[in-house]
Parts: structure tokens; C-alpha cells; sequence
């Protein structure tokens, strides 16, 4: 008699969004790290320090296209009067060969290519007849032809400091200091320094495999004409799509009828690519909600599945587990479309975030001001309502009602107001805080 009391009252329970949350994230520890090529590393969190095993530039080079020189040499080079020196030969990039500077001299050299010993400063082509003995408008068109024979001479028509235009080694980072920090997101430009210090690999967390799938009979894939009482499945495209944007590598499984040993079977092939599983319907009291009726039934070898009340608006009912022999999260998300987005939001994208070990998971909030009055929030439920964030006035703007089928509303919002459990109206002008969505 006791027993089914206690499970009666824990069934009757009603959770607030923070214990949901903070449950599933409980559950979730970040992937193991593995190592991978630098591409495939990109969205990553790195695991490790890195620190610059050689200094960059790794020698002195030219940041321009013109001549190595000794400044001493053009110290005192103008229009009418310029220096006179011998070309002594040319140097391009990645040259490994240098001729030595000696007074007097000068080397044609190239963008990126290494200064010759005896050079401390590099004259620009611009500032140069070109060795052509025209004057400076010949420039471009000489320094641009077959390289220049040696004994040649070139006049140079204004001064160069020492170091100028060098990139002197180690200017950018030096040998030994750090190049990043462990936790820090691998993307296109952190991807860039790993080559630039030779780094093939980098040991990451790695992306999250997020398999996602709609329950619903009455669900036609997108393209397919409708059928009496049938709608285009909108959630398994919008959860992939929405698992993506969170940084994770995403599957969108497609529509299952609601049948409980096709659910089963599904959710079984899937285990093997999934590091997060994801459905949307069938979590309510319904005759009918398979999703609800197939996991509540797993053995204790299966793992357990709980589906909970909420005490919030939309996405009141949720579900959350570890399933299968490795424990893989699952989380049963409501099946209309702004239910099912707005728990993605916040439950499942933090859950993302968590398994890819990411200090911060939950996407940004900040106060703004409603535009619009909220005429009626349900009392003792966290209600999430559909905004229109404009950054530069501060404020929000309600888009749509707060029906949880409105999917069009939600294209257009870049928020989600925040109305606590204990207010039931806002009014128009109060601050409210907002999720910003993207």
C-alpha cells in the first residue's frame, strides 16, 4: 500500500524548469576526448593546452614585394637624388639559399620570402625605378617580369628605417608561449593557428551524435501530398536543424507511427550512432501517446525513461532517461512545434553543450522592456513566450499568441520572454528578462 503511494505522489509531482534541467544535466558528462584531424576538429572543445613549439614567423620575411637593403645605404635616398645600388640577385618565397648584403647591395625579394643576411630593411618596389633605370613608373612592370640578372642596379628614391617592412621572427608568437587554452572552441581561425605551429591533430571533445525522431501516425514527410486528418512532419526537421546550430553532429530519423514495437525497434537501431536521442510526441496522457506507453515499459537492463508534469508553458509534459546497455540520454520532448522547440531550448540544447564540455551551456539572457501588455500568464507555470528582440532599443515585442501550434510566430522570433510563475500579467513598458535565441 505504501509503495503505491509513493509512486502515485512522485507521478502527481509537478517539477519546476530548473529541477528538470538540472537533473538531466546531472546525468550528462562530457564525451571522452579523442584525437582528430584538424578539420574534422572544427565546432570542437580542445582538451588540452597547446603551447608554440616554434616561433612565427619562424625567420625574418618581406612583407612586401621589393628590395632587401642595408638602411644606412638609402638613409639618405630622395626623388632627385636617389641611392644607386647593385642587384646582387632575387629572392622568392620559400628561397633556401641567401646571398649576403654587403654595402651597396640590394636583393630582389618577395612577399613572405626570408631577408638575406646583412639586410635590416626592405624598400617597396613603389619606391623604386624597378631596376629599370625609367623612374618609379616603370615600377610594377618590371618587378613583375623575369627575375633580374645580377649586376644590375636599382635606385631607390626614399628612405627605409631599419626593420622596416620586416616581419621580424617571432613578431607573432614566440617559441614556448601559449597558443590555446583547454576549453577553448575550435573554429575557423584557432584551426588556423594549430597549422600554422605544425599541429596535424588536436585531442578534443568531440561532437555530439544527436539522433532525432518524430512519433506520430499522422505525420507525412515534407513533399508528400496530405491525406485526410495528416500533417507534414515540421519537428524532426526542426530539432535537427536546431541540434546542428547547438554545435552537434545531427540525424534526423524521419516519422514513426505511433506503434509501440516499431518505436522500440527504431530507438534499438539507433543506439549504435547516438550520443543523445531526441523524440518529440506522444509524452501526454493520451490514448495513443506510443512514446510515453513504449519507454515507461523498459526493463531495468534497458534502462529508465521518467515522464514528468512541468510546471510550465509551453511544454508542460517531458520525458527523460538513460537507455540501452551504454546509458545514452533521452529526452521525450511535447509533439507541437512550439512545445517541442522551446524544451529543446532549454533542456536539450544545454544537454548539447554539456556533452561537448563547454563551461557555459545555456544560451544568453538580458533584461529588455515589453513593448506590449501579457494580458494573462497562467498562475504557477513558467510561462516562455515568442519575442521580437530589438538589441539597440532594449526591447522585446510578443510575436504571435501563445498558442504552442503557432510554428509561424516562431520563425519570426529571435526570443523567448520570460514570464516567472508568479506573475501573471505584464504590462506594457515593465522589464522582462528574455532568452536571446541565436
Amino acid at each position: 500500500m505504501n509503495g503505491t503511494t509513493d509512486q502515485t505522489r512522485h507521478q502527481d509531482r509537478v517539477w519546476s524548469v530548473a529541477e528538470h534541467l538540472d537533473d538531466v544535466l546531472s546525468k550528462i558528462d562530457p564525451l571522452d576526448p579523442i584525437e582528430l584531424q584538424l578539420l574534422d576538429a572544427q565546432g570542437c572543445v580542445l582538451v588540452e593546452d597547446i603551447t608554440v613549439p616554434v616561433a612565427l614567423p619562424p625567420f625574418d620575411n618581406s612583407s612586401m614585394d621589393g628590395y632587401a637593403v642595408r638602411a644606412a645605404d638609402v638613409a639618405d635616398a630622395t626623388e632627385s637624388a636617389p641611392a644607386v645600388l647593385t642587384v646582387i640577385g632575387d629572392i622568392a618565397a620559400g628561397s633556401g639559399e641567401l646571398p649576403g648584403i654587403e654595402p651597396g647591395q640590394a636583393v630582389r625579394i618577395m612577399t613572405g620570402a626570408p631577408v638575406p643576411p646583412g639586410a635590416d630593411a626592405v624598400v617597396p618596389v613603389e619606391w623604386t625605378d624597378g631596376g629599370t633605370g625609367q623612374g618609379p613608373a616603370a615600377t610594377m612592370r618590371a618587378h613583375s617580369a623575369a627575375p633580374q640578372d645580377a649586376g644590375g642596379e636599382v635606385r631607390v628614391h626614399r628612405p627605409a628605417a631599419a626593420g622596416a617592412h620586416i616581419r621580424a621572427r617571432g613578431s607573432d608568437v614566440t617559441e614556448g608561449e601559449p597558443a590555446l587554452r583547454a576549453g577553448t572552441v575550435l573554429g575557423p581561425s584557432q584551426i588556423g593557428l594549430l597549422a600554422a605551429i605544425g599541429r596535424g591533430t588536436v585531442r578534443v571533445h568531440p561532437r555530439p551524435r544527436v539522433v532525432v525522431l518524430s512519433t506520430g501516425s499522422e505525420l507525412v514527410q515534407p513533399g508528400e501530398a496530405l491525406g485526410p486528418g495528416q500533417i507534414h512532419d515540421s519537428n524532426s526537421f526542426q530539432l535537427t536543424a536546431a541540434a546542428r546550430d547547438a554545435g552537434a553532429i545531427a540525424y534526423r530519423v524521419g516519422a514513426v507511427a505511433d506503434d509501440a514495437e516499431t518505436l522500440r525497434s527504431t530507438l534499438e537501431d539507433q543506439l549504435i550512432r547516438a550520443d543523445i536521442l531526441v523524440t518529440s510526441g506522444g509524452v501526454s496522457v493520451g490514448a495513443y501517446d506510443v512514446v510515453k506507453e513504449t519507454l515507461a515499459a523498459l526493463s531495468a537492463e534497458e534502462g529508465t525513461v521518467e515522464f514528468r508534469r512541468l510546471a510550465m508553458q509551453p511544454g508542460k509534459p517531458q520525458g527523460f532517461g538513460l537507455i540501452g546497455p551504454d546509458r545514452i540520454p533521452l529526452l521525450a520532448l511535447p509533439g507541437n512545434p512550439v512545445s517541442s522547440y522551446v524544451s529543446f531550448e532549454l533542456f536539450v540544447r544545454p544537454a548539447i553543450r554539456a556533452l561537448m564540455g563547454l563551461p557555459e551551456v545555456h544560451r544568453p539572457t538580458t533584461p529588455a522592456k515589453c513593448t506590449e501588455a501579457v494580458a494573462s500568464s497562467p498562475k504557477g507555470k513558467r510561462q516562455f513566450l515568442r519575442g521580437s528582440y530589438d538589441a539597440e532599443a532594449g526591447t522585446v515585442t510578443p510575436v504571435g499568441g501563445a498558442g504552442s501550434h503557432l510554428i509561424k510566430a516562431m520563425a519570426h522570433a529571435n526570443a523567448l520572454i520570460i514570464v516567472p510563475e508568479d506573475t501573471t500579467e505584464v504590462p506594457a513598458g515593465a522589464e522582462v528578462d528574455i532568452v536571446l535565441l541565436g
